[in-house]
């Protein structure tokens, strides 16, 4: 009879104490369970707008670098471009034999046209890189080496050897730039290249004026010597 009431007495104990750990137990899965899957619902929201094409950024490269220039590049002709690319050529050319005038040339003549050059080409140069960059076209800002060897080429020249050679190439790239430039004054199509090309046009005129006048006084002069020499 007292091991019944024992028996009974420890099924009695015993039953709060294992419901509570069910409770606990229960509790504990239930609390821990919602921020697992509110966390795996972040990442999986990030992770589909991170790979979803449509939601780019304005940081994006993509959008921001290149796009604007080379939409305005693609509506120049190919004349056009051509036009801009050799006038900045010729003009970088004009300037840095201009240079070499002025410490090479020995008539004042030759020394004055060669700061002429300089300091028209350099103001033509300056407005004509600034239109180019407002149509995304990067133009050269040294000679190339077809352009180096021939004013390596000049630079080695001096006296009259120098006089004449110069006075005869500023004839020459004259004749040529007056004609390009009366083109695309013509039938250009971008309108401020074009204009470009008609405002420079009246200058480029007087540079071939005066580089026949040079050459004219250069034979003059030879004339002049050899009858004195006579």
């Amino acid at each position: 009879m007292k091991n019944e009431q024992l028996i009974k007495a420890a099924h009695f104990c015993a039953f709060p104490i294992i419901l509570a750990c069910v409770l606990i137990a229960l509790g504990g899965d239930h609390s821990n369970t919602p921020p697992q899957n509110s966390n795996q619902n972040g990442n999986t929201n990030a992770s589909s707008m991170e790979k979803r094409p449509g939601n780019k950024t304005s940081s994006d490269p993509a959008r921001t670098s290149s796009n604007a220039p080379q939409a305005s590049m693609a509506g120049l002709s190919k004349e056009d471009r051509t036009f801009v690319t050799e006038a900045a050529m010729g003009g970088l050319m004009e300037v840095e034999l201009g240079r070499v005038a002025t410490q090479h040339g020995t008539m004042d003549s030759v020394k004055q046209f060669g700061q002429r050059m300089v300091d028209d080409h350099s103001r033509a140069n300056d407005e004509l890189r600034q239109i180019a960059t407002t149509k995304g076209i990067s133009l050269p800002t040294e000679l190339d080496e077809k352009h180096k060897n021939e004013v390596s080429k000049m630079s080695k020249l001096s006296g009259a050897d120098f006089d004449k050679a110069y006075a005869t190439a500023m004839l020459n790239d004259h004749v040529k730039d007056v004609a390009a430039f009366e083109k695309e004054s013509q039938k250009g199509n971008d309108p401020d290249i074009k204009a470009f090309a008609t405002k420079t046009l009246p200058t480029l005129k007087q540079h071939l004026e005066m580089a026949r006048e040079l050459n004219g006084q250069k034979k003059n002069a030879t004339s002049t010597n050899s009858n004195s020499n006579e």
